[in-house]
């Protein structure tokens, strides 16, 4: 039986999160958490399984990479210790904006010179 204190799922989705910060849009020279483009991370717990389960969207719905996006997310999410499944929950309302790029994300970006 796996009951997962709330400390446990906090460091769970902090891996996942550095997970999820090795992935990159390749059109945009930042990672996709820092662009915003991670909205939530949940988890379910199915004894004796974790379920990781991501919200996310893409900053467009014509994305040309969009599957391969998912499939890495999907695949940094399961590489984490303890989660036995993961599911991404691609939405696009609320719609992607530049404003969603955290402080670091665009501190990046302005390092390389990169205009959004």
């Amino acid at each position: 039986m796996n009951n997962f204190t709330k400390e446990q799922l906090e460091d769970i989705e902090k891996k996942i999160i550095f997970n999820l910060k090795q992935v990159y849009d390749p059109e945009i020279p930042v990672n996709i958490y820092d662009l915003g483009l991670v909205y939530k991370i949940e988890f379910e717990e199915k004894e004796p399984y974790l379920h990781a389960i991501v919200t996310m969207t893409l900053t467009s719905p014509a994305c040309p990479v969009a599957e391969n996006l998912l499939e890495q997310v999907k695949y940094v999410t399961l590489a984490v210790d303890l989660v036995d499944e993961a599911f991404v929950h691609l939405v696009f309302d609320p719609p992607w904006d530049k404003n969603m790029i955290s402080e670091e994300g665009r501190d990046y970006l302005m390092m390389n010179g990169t205009l959004i």
